[in-house]
């Protein structure tokens, strides 16, 4: 057996969505023709409670367009040091947005007002403008931790006072919703734009639809348009977007306990030093040996994953990893 934990980007289309995919009906997205893709973003914008929605083909499209939106050259943002948008996007930030960024130390992670508010700076020529605060939910390299409304709601009303915009990277927002509790459509509240990803938990094979109000998205498919993101009948995509929206989200409760069952496993064993408490469908751990060393091991059972850090190891639940699998996984790791 193969049970591939690298990442929740590797899952494929169900059926039922395939079949949903093939009986779209598609127009020019770049007209504005295409009704599916219409129907997914008006869908994702109410889902949320905000004004309209930008269907692109990636997170960090979706994330990039966003800072831009909200930030001017020589302005500044500030993000969590494990923070996606900072990380794994390519220097997007200063490349498209001629932005700097100031990295707080969060716990997993999580930022708060208390520590967001003495980094903003003030109005002097020697510093960059502070216009912009990026939270990310869930935390990937936090390993999966989550932020509630109530955590959101005091930073949302700092940048109020302070006149920043608040943008969500919600790579995996719905994972922090089946967590939480919390209600997607109170989002819109607290939020100036949100990035929701569809091709990660939710199982679609492409796209992110940024969330903001209706002047903030008519700047962005502009912005879409110069980076090369203006797709003609993608209505083909967006139709897995419905299918996951409607379908897939109830489901992520599942692969959350799998996370569950594996942690506590690996809490097991003699050759893993910590494993980070799991809230949603990522697992990190440390090991005593290189961590490259212990993915090779795994690899040779069928256990597919990746490292994180020269000791540190991510499994990643999703839902191409059925209960069988989980159970392979335990036997493999009681056997290691």
């Amino acid at each position: 057996m193969t049970v591939d934990f690298r990442s929740d980007t590797i899952t494929k289309p169900t059926p039922a969505m395939l079949e949903a995919m093939m009986n779209a009906k598609v127009g020019d997205d770049v007209f504005g023709e295409d009704e599916t893709v219409n129907a997914l973003e008006e869908k994702a914008a109410a889902l949320f409670g905000m004004e309209a929605g930008l269907f692109c083909p990636s997170g960090t499209m979706t994330n990039q367009i966003a800072i831009k939106c909200f930030t001017q050259p020589m302005d500044e943002l500030i993000a969590d040091q494990t923070a996606h948008v900072y990380w794994y996007e390519g220097g997007g930030i200063a490349f498209n947005s001629a932005v700097s960024t100031r990295l707080l130390n969060g716990y997993r992670g999580i930022l708060t007002a208390e520590m967001i508010e003495p980094e903003i700076n003030a109005e002097n020529i020697h510093y960059p403008n502070t216009s912009l605060v990026v939270l990310e939910n869930t935390v990937n390299k936090g390993g999966g931790s989550c932020y509630t409304l109530e955590q959101i709601k005091p930073i949302a009303q700092l940048c109020r006072e302070n006149n920043l915009k608040l943008h969500l990277d919600g790579a995996r927002i719905f994972n922090a919703l089946a967590h939480t509790g919390d209600s997607a459509v109170d989002y819109g509240k607290y939020f100036d734009g949100i990035s929701v990803c569809l091709s990660k938990g939710l199982g679609t094979p492409v796209g992110s639809v940024l969330l903001a109000d209706k002047e903030t998205i008519k700047k962005a498919r502009r912005i879409r348009k110069v980076l090369g993101g203006g797709m003609r009948q993608a209505g083909f995509l967006a139709a897995a977007g419905i299918y996951a929206l409607d379908h897939h989200v109830d489901r992520l409760k599942v692969d959350h306990a799998h996370a569950r069952i594996l942690a506590d496993e690996l809490s097991q064993r003699n050759w893993v030093t910590h494993v980070m408490p799991v809230e949603t469908n990522i697992v990190l751990f440390d090991t005593i040996e290189p961590a490259d060393l212990i993915v090779a091991k795994l690899a040779e059972k069928g256990i597919k994953c990746g490292t994180t850090d020269k000791h540190r190891i991510r499994f990643v639940t999703h839902l191409d990893v059925h209960a069988d699998g989980i159970e392979y996984a335990v036997k493999v790791l009681k056997g290691l």
